[in-house]
């Protein structure tokens, strides 16, 4: 199988996903062109030689329908000959939007894939797609559904996580990303979105709050009380979780991923297609793999799906220098980290989407980036990303330096 390289990546900053959020008036398919654009002109692209340039897009509809990425190639002015497509798997789309490129180059189809993801959460709303998962009984009843903040707090429940457990992390996931931000971590990373005059918009995430404590923490309800309790659906998760006799609600907005507008690249390829770009590769992509999951727990898929993976390739945990796991709930991350025995001081060393925010299809993408980034900055070998999926899934992704 061809080998595929990582050699570069870009992600627009994360605006608040909502009306008044900095780039709630930039049409989805203008961010998405934006990581296009700094992609061509960081390395001198020729957009010819694209094979394809593949994004997650969690809700392809409206602003964001219409395969989103070949509207944004022709909106950055690339070649007509560049394809596009866009993929969803829920959260995990932006990262198996790179595998999928990564298998295309591995098969030797393709020898250099832009990939990626966008989500506009201000623009188009999470669910505006629909399906059958959410409305039809006949998917609902044997897929225990219920909303992800209820399965966040089963989790909590079953594997023993407090309330003040879950805000700690919420805590220093916001103190982490703020001191990456102000290190200058990102700055290599993240470009400004500006308007036509060339005047920024948003050059930094604006859903952060650095300053927020336990106390600050401790004053906002339970968010999903009243779902589990009212609308039954912690009966639907103790259905499926007998040994749970009442669910205990810890997760609210503070230790959840924020809704956030935003769009990532990452430009893969063979030897061949960096040869002929006249640039040198900064990591390779090792192996990744997906799974299904307990329905009901939903977002312990990291953990399935990690153990698939090490498995697959006879690595072992600790041959892992750095962890990325999407924050979709405090919960998550801390239930992989108990499964694997993983210290903190190795996982989401920059704070995540409990800090930054989660724009849906485009997340992925971005803590690849943040991981490559962080394992050159340690002079350090090998990450693992990974992300917890709706309905029951797991993706991962294992990257190496060259």
């Amino acid at each position: 199988m061809t080998e595929v390289f990582i050699y570069d990546h870009v992600r627009t900053p994360r605006g608040r996903g909502k009306k008044d959020g900095s780039l709630h008036e930039v049409p989805s398919v203008r961010l998405a062109a934006k990581t296009l654009e700094a992609i061509r002109d960081r390395n001198n692209l020729d957009t010819e030689t694209v094979d394809d340039i593949v994004m997650g897009c969690v809700d392809p509809v409206m602003d964001s329908g219409a395969v989103i990425p070949k509207a944004a190639a022709f909106e950055a002015g690339y070649s007509t000959k560049a394809p596009g497509m866009q993929i969803s798997r829920f959260c995990a789309s932006g990262l198996d939007a790179i595998n999928f490129g990564a298998g295309k180059i591995a098969a030797g189809s393709d020898d250099i894939v832009i990939a990626g993801g966008i989500e506009s959460m201000s623009r188009v709303g999470m669910g505006m797609s629909g399906g059958a998962w959410y409305m039809d009984p006949s998917v609902n009843f044997p897929a225990y559904f219920m909303p992800q903040g209820v399965s966040a707090d089963l989790i909590a429940t079953k594997y023993g996580f407090s309330r003040d457990d879950v805000d700690a992390y919420a805590v220093e996931s916001q103190k982490r990303a703020g001191k990456a931000w102000d290190a200058g971590y990102f700055n290599n990373s993240v470009i400004p979105v500006k308007d036509q005059n060339g005047l920024i918009i948003l050059d930094r995430d604006e859903h952060m709050r650095p300053g927020t404590d336990m106390q600050a923490l401790a004053s906002l309800n339970a968010s999903f009380q009243m779902p589990g309790e009212m609308g039954g659906f912690e009966a639907v998760g103790i259905q499926a979780h007998p040994e749970i006799e009442k669910i205990n609600y810890v997760h609210h907005a503070g230790n959840s991923s924020g809704i956030v507008d935003g769009a990532a690249a990452v430009l893969i390829g063979s030897k061949a297609g960096g040869e002929s770009m006249g640039i040198k590769p900064r990591a390779r992509i090792k192996a990744f793999a997906n799974i299904g999951s307990d329905p009901a727990l939903m977002l312990t898929g990291p953990v399935d799906v990690t153990e698939k993976l090490l498995a697959r390739t006879g690595m072992k945990i600790s041959d892992i220098d750095l962890f990325e796991l999407n924050e979709a709930f405090a919960a998550v991350v801390l239930r992989y980290m108990q499964a694997f025995d993983i210290s903190h001081d190795i996982m989401n060393v920059n704070g995540g989407a409990i800090a930054m925010g989660h724009p849906l299809g485009a997340t992925g993408a971005m803590i690849l980036g943040t991981v490559l980034d962080e394992l050159e900055r340690r002079d350090l070998n090998t990450a693992l990303v990974t992300l917890c999926i709706g309905a029951g899934m797991g993706t991962a992704t294992v990257i190496e330096r060259v």
